[in-house]
């Protein structure tokens, strides 16, 4: 049915529906209830935005009948497939054989199901929901939370459809239970996902009686759902020995939905009404099952067992993580507890023994085997959470593990294969490491809340569970020091775990602040004074002043270790560097320590002399050479901190000057082991230079002003070494990002000088271009190495510009500021031609590009109309590139170029100045002239195309001052728009809309602060008003 045919008169449509209620109650026999059915289905399909049909409307008119038939017809069409269901649920189940009505029931069921998953936004009780114009429809994620209101409670709930939904699968699953094939037909799916999605029922359909109606609606669900379930070990054998698991599966999934829509202690409290025991001993026991079949199994392969694991772990996942959402640990029952404890004794004994059987497994693709330490499946954050739930239990758990295969490997050295051991180690080594710390996503993390508030009855801190658990580990973890002990015991990937383990525990334990002590505190008084006693002795153990120090110092020669006795092992070296010593010094507390740690300058020590570390892989140098300058932070004042810079990185600056002094510099130069030499010293000095900070700075700035030459020279000499010319790149942009907001005007001037020579050659020696008379595959790869350059010199560029925005030094130099323009309007010259169209999609470097061009043109908007045609040419395209671009960052920021372009071109000729002069005329494609293209092409984005919310104030910033510098052709747009409008309603609406765009709130011509905010709020009015029947779909 078309939707324009709603303007059928009320009589009409009452006739029309009439005869539809009639067909789905079988007035005209099963075949037309059947299309009946189908034809509703395909109705409501065709009334959601998201589903529609194409027909060339406006979107205000799809959404108006979209509300239309939530609000007037969803729920009858809800009742008439309940009827038409019920119409032949008796002849299906006293039928032994296939009969036409069974396809009617299985389509009724699949409608009732549609309806549940509409997208419910109209509640009679709230305020009208709005219309989102900007965006088109999204599809709902599979899994969505059915919220329909107060009015479906009748239809829904109170009339006993649930019952009858149970009882109807019920009865047909006892006919057909020795029917192997049943489990899968289409009328046996359709009823149980629509069983599964009325556990997701929620809001306001539930009246206020403190949860009581929710609860025997869920609990009347779970009673029926519990026979697909019901004993786990039975379902799980019927299953290995043929039966589908889709029942199963889907009982799963209404334990999920359960879970979702309550709290842990309802979720438990539900079977009790029925069984002696909780939901959560039912959760616990099951997915026991599931582990143990997935133990017993064994395989790679995807089975059943893994989907229940998944699905199930969803549900403990969703459970105990808290509702209010503030990072701490849902508390369980004393049942549930017990329940998690049982769970995670499985999943360990699982874990272990698919550890040990990997050892036999020669499979090299083994997902086990290839399991990632620094992007660990979601699987062990659970496995932690669960772990957490019952921490009093499976903390004592682990520590037993651990020192059981402690032992093992103690008295078996030398007599027994320790590999399987070892992989167990390895894998209870990443478990443990969830347990006991979550990752901090870029900050401190504290100690989980479930760590905080239990063991409350510790005195001592060196009994407390956790520190014994971190003690053993710790001290199995100095063992391979031993280089006897290292080379039976410690494999690279024994070490690779023990490294992960160190950071992610040392970012929580080792020397916390002291204001940790008082998070996630307890209401209850006594239990909140002894939980702050248990805290202040867990956290005091590894601090500072007490076995911190000794820890940080085994942690350290553990670190040099790795790197020096695992020579090529760049995993491990990764994960030392990037990881566990980049940890030791994100805090000034442990800095401080470190500093003054032997170990650590032995450390400093073989960075600057040990020949092994200099075959570290760049990354590792970098950041090893950035941990290391960082550390600086910890010593008494700034000499001190720049001396111990300028000792780590002499050696650097003298060989490089020494080479570039060499009369033979070319011919040396070419050498593999120099150039190998050079990257590396360069990696050294980039990593150096990122650390920078005001007690380094000093320091870094000399180590960049004494290689400046050097720098240059060997520029020239590696003109064909695309690497080390990256390696340059990168290093000088650092160098000046770090350094450029702390110089004073005589040290910027030489910044600057040093930036244009350096663009200069870059240009004279065509770096950076490629030869079209190159292969199609050749060019493809000259790009994606030239790309990378280009990245660094917009970063550059960029880092120049900052110096206007941010600026520490102590006087002011106007004449600094025109140098900066200068070089940047050399540097676009080089860069501009340099970059296409196709090289923007490069996101990386698309970012950077329009990064800088919104700056430049927002610092320094002077400078453009120095370009060449060419140039700006080429500009104005990568800005019509960039406004449709599916980045939201890049438009944001292609807008901002706009309004610092087209607002520069009006401020200018307001003061009678020539602007943009002939650049703003027409420009190749551009006839019109620039400031006229891109206001149609704004406005075409704003009126008509998908676009975020969240640009629509950026929009209006550059709109503004486009229609100032062209507003003749905004009315001429505007009048054009307003003709094309057929019906007079709109013509007038869009009339009114856009004269208050440019009038309301008391909008005037200038550019300042106040009036590009009363813009804004004109303009999202305006679309709110017109977009949703300007669209069409």
């Amino acid at each position: 049915m078309c939707k324009p045919r709603l303007d059928f008169t009320a009589a009409e449509k009452e006739m029309f529906f009439y005869q539809v209620n009639q067909a789905l109650l079988g007035a005209h026999g099963v075949d037309v209830q059947f299309i009946g059915v189908n034809f509703l289905e395909s109705l409501v399909s065709e009334f959601s935005p998201s589903t529609s049909s194409a027909m060339g409307l406006p979107r205000e008119f799809h959404e108006q009948c979209r509300t239309s038939l939530e609000l007037n017809y969803l729920k009858t069409f809800y009742r008439w497939a309940r009827d038409a269901a019920l119409s032949v649920t008796n002849k299906i189940i006293e039928s032994d054989a296939a009969i036409p009505e069974v396809k009617v029931c299985t389509a009724a069921l699949r409608l009732m199901l549609q309806i549940l998953n509409w997208e419910f936004r109209h509640d009679t009780n709230s305020m009208k929901a709005g219309i989102n114009v900007f965006s088109a429809g999204v599809r709902r994620p599979e899994c969505v939370l059915v919220q329909p209101g107060p009015a479906w409670c009748d239809v829904l709930i109170s009339s006993g459809h649930v019952g009858w939904l149970l009882s109807l699968y019920a009865a047909l699953r006892q006919k057909f239970c020795h029917e192997g094939y049943w489990l899968d037909c289409p009328i046996a799916v359709s009823a149980r996902k629509l069983i599964v999605q009325f556990c997701s029922l929620t809001g306001t359909i539930f009246p206020s009686d403190n949860g009581k109606m929710l609860e025997n609606h869920l609990l009347q669900l779970l009673s029926g759902i519990l026979q697909w379930i019901e004993p786990p070990d039975a379902v799980s054998k019927a299953i290995e020995e043929g039966k589908s698991e889709s029942e199963m599966h889907d009982g799963c999934r209404a334990l999920l939905s359960i879970a979702t829509v309550t709290t842990p202690f309802v979720f438990d409290q539900l079977l009790k009404a029925i069984r002696p025991f909780g939901t959560l001993t039912l959760l616990s026991t099951l997915m026991c099952e599931v582990v143990k079949v997935l133990m017993t199994n064994n395989t790679d392969e995807e089975t059943w067992s893994w989907e229940a694991r998944d699905i199930l772990l969803d549900t403990w996942t969703i459970l105990l993580v808290p509702l209010d959402g503030n990072g701490g640990d849902a508390f369980l029952p004393r049942e549930g507890k017990q329940a998690a404890a049982n769970l995670f004794a499985m999943i360990i004994e699982s874990e272990l023994k698919v550890a040990s059987a990997s050892v036999a497994n020669d499979d090299g693709d083994s997902d086990y085997l290839q399991a990632s330490i620094s992007a660990m499946d979601g699987r062990l954050i659970s496995y932690a959470l669960i772990a957490r739930g019952a921490i009093d239990v499976t903390i004592p758990l682990l520590t037993r593990l651990f020192s059981e295969r402690f032992e093992r490997l103690h008295q078996g050295r030398g007599i027994i294969d320790p590999t399987e051991t070892l992989e167990e180690l390895y894998s209870l080594l990443l478990i443990t490491g969830h347990v006991l710390a979550d990752e901090g996503d870029g900050e401190t993390p504290l100690v989980p809340s479930a760590i905080q508030t239990h063991f409350v009855d510790i005195i001592e801190a060196d009994k407390h569970p956790v520190v014994v658990l971190s003690g053993s580990i710790i001290r199995f973890a100095e063992q391979s020091m031993d280089p006897e002990v290292r080379a039976t015991v410690f494999s690279p990937r024994l070490m690779e775990a023990v490294i992960w383990f160190l950071a992610r525990w040392s970012h929580t334990y080792l020397m916390p602040f002291e204001e940790a002590a008082n998070c996630h505190l307890s209401h209850d008084y006594e239990h909140q004074h002894q939980s702050i006693h248990s805290r202040k002795s867990l956290l005091s153990f590894f601090g500072e002043h007490n076995q911190g120090k000794i820890v940080l110092n085994i942690i350290v020669h553990i670190s040099m270790m790795t790197l020096m006795s695992y020579p090529g092992e760049k995993d491990l070296q990764g994960l030392t560097c990037h990881h566990l010593l980049h940890t030791l010094v994100r805090r000034k507390n442990i800095c401080y320590q470190l500093v003054s740690l032997d170990s650590w300058h032995d450390l400093a020590n073989a960075f600057t002399n040990e020949k092994s570390l200099f075959l570290l892989s760049s990354a590792n140098q970098r950041s090893l050479a950035q941990t290391l300058v960082l550390s600086a932070s910890g010593l008494r004042n700034s000499e001190a901190s720049n001396q111990y810079v300028q000792g780590l990185m002499v050696h650097m600056t003298t060989y490089l000057v020494e080479l570039s002094n060499k009369k033979d510099l070319k011919s040396v130069a070419q050498q593999p082991d120099i150039i190998m030499s050079v990257s590396c010293l360069l990696e050294r000095l980039r990593g150096a230079a990122s650390a920078a900070g005001p007690r380094t700075q000093r320091a870094i700035y000399e180590i960049g002003i004494s290689i400046m030459n050097p720098v240059l020279l060997l520029l020239e000499v590696y003109k064909h070494e695309s690497a080390v010319i990256y390696l340059l790149l990168k290093f000088i942009v650092e160098w000046v990002d770090g350094q450029i907001s702390y110089l004073e005007a005589q040290e910027t001037a030489s910044v600057i000088d040093f930036c244009m020579r350096l663009l200069q050659l870059y240009s004279s020696h065509n770096i950076g271009k490629i030869s079209i008379s190159l292969s199609s595959t050749l060019i493809s790869e000259a790009k994606t190495e030239k790309y990378k350059d280009l990245r660094a010199l917009l970063q550059l560029l960029s880092s120049l510009c900052s110096k206007d925005l941010v600026d520490f030094s102590s006087d002011s130099d106007e004449v600094a500021g025109t140098n900066i323009a200068q070089v940047v309007f050399f540097g676009l010259h080089i860069v501009t031609p340099l970059i296409s169209l196709e090289l923007l999609k490069y996101p990386k470097l698309c970012h950077d590009y329009f990064f800088l061009l919104s700056h430049i043109l927002e610092v320094y908007p002077e400078t453009l109309p120095q370009l060449n045609s060419e140039a700006f040419a080429h500009i104005l395209g990568t800005l019509d590139f960039g406004l449709h671009h599916q980045d939201l960052e890049v438009v944001n920021m292609c807008l901002g170029a706009l309004k610092a372009l087209a607002s520069y071109h009006y401020r200018e000729t307001c003061a009678g100045k020539t602007g943009l002069g002939s650049h703003a005329a027409g420009q190749g494609n551009l006839p019109e002239g620039i400031f006229s293209q891109f206001l149609r092409s704004l406005l075409q984005l704003l009126l008509f195309e998908d676009y975020s919310p969240d640009l629509v104030s950026a929009a209006a910033d550059a709109l503004l001052p486009l229609i100032l510098c062209e507003q003749e052709l905004y009315q001429r747009l505007g009048n054009e728009l307003i003709e094309r409008q057929a019906n007079s309603t709109l013509k007038s609406r869009l009339a009114n809309a856009l004269h208050s765009l440019t009038s309301s709130n008391h909008l005037s011509s200038t550019l300042d602060r106040v009036n590009y905010q009363r813009f804004r709020k004109n303009l999202n009015s305006f679309l709110m008003e017109v977009r949703g029947f300007l669209r069409t779909m």
